[in-house]
């Protein structure tokens, strides 16, 4: 049966050797995982199928059962009665009985046998299948952390980011003009002659002013 075939394809298949060869790990775990995915619904679709099979089977083995115990009342029924023939004849249809139940018993043992099979199936494949989605979310992790670290280092050594601070370096630059531009204002330098000069008058003229206001004062206090 096909659905056999592709589960023992996906038992034989060695994962590792599968995501080294693949150009796109993450495409093909992907791709694994859908067809295990798939696979499994198949297997338990079958054994839900054969479950059912199996139920009828045992239905019908059970009235094939009570079909001999009834022909086997007939019979003797035939006898008490001295009907030779109609014993013989309810002989025959209760081993045409027999030999379907029989028939039945076989199947019902082959059913049980291939559920066996499924239920092994799909504890294998549920098993696969959690191996490939711990594989994905490794995967997923690895490229993530390796997308990370390849942003980090362009944003290092990239020229944007030696762009911005050749700016920084740039606006420093401009700050520090600035604030020698403001030092150099608050800077006096030497006198001039005149500004001397001028200086002396106006000592002269805050003394004349202080000399006054001690006379006035004396002159108030006389």
């Amino acid at each position: 049966m096909a659905i056999f075939s592709r589960v023992r394809d996906i038992f034989a298949a060695n994962m590792t050797e599968l995501l080294d060869r693949a150009e796109d790990p993450a495409r093909m775990i992907r791709m694994i995982i859908l067809e295990m995915e798939e696979t499994l619904v198949e297997v338990r679709a079958s054994a839900a199928r054969s479950i059912a099979d199996g139920k009828e089977m045992r239905r019908a083995l059970a009235r094939l059962d009570e079909l001999q115990d009834s022909w086997t009342e007939k019979a003797e029924l035939a006898l008490s009665k001295e009907r030779e023939d109609l014993a013989k004849q309810a002989l025959i249809e209760r081993q045409k009985a027999a030999d379907m139940a029989q028939g039945l018993r076989a199947e019902i043992e082959q059913i049980d046998e291939t559920l066996k099979a499924y239920e092994a199936d799909i504890a294998k494949l549920q098993a696969k299948l959690r191996e490939a989605r711990a594989r994905q979310n490794a995967i997923a992790t690895r490229l993530e952390s390796a997308m990370s670290r390849a942003k980090a280092r362009e944003l290092l050594n990239g020229n944007r980011t030696q762009d911005a601070f050749a700016r920084f370096e740039s606006l420093e630059r401009r700050a520090d003009l600035a604030e020698g531009q403001a030092d150099a204002l608050g800077m006096t330098g030497p006198k001039s002659l005149e500004e001397e000069i001028a200086d002396l008058k106006a000592a002269d003229k805050v003394d004349e002013e202080l000399e006054a206001m001690k006379a006035a004062l004396r002159t108030k206090t006389k």
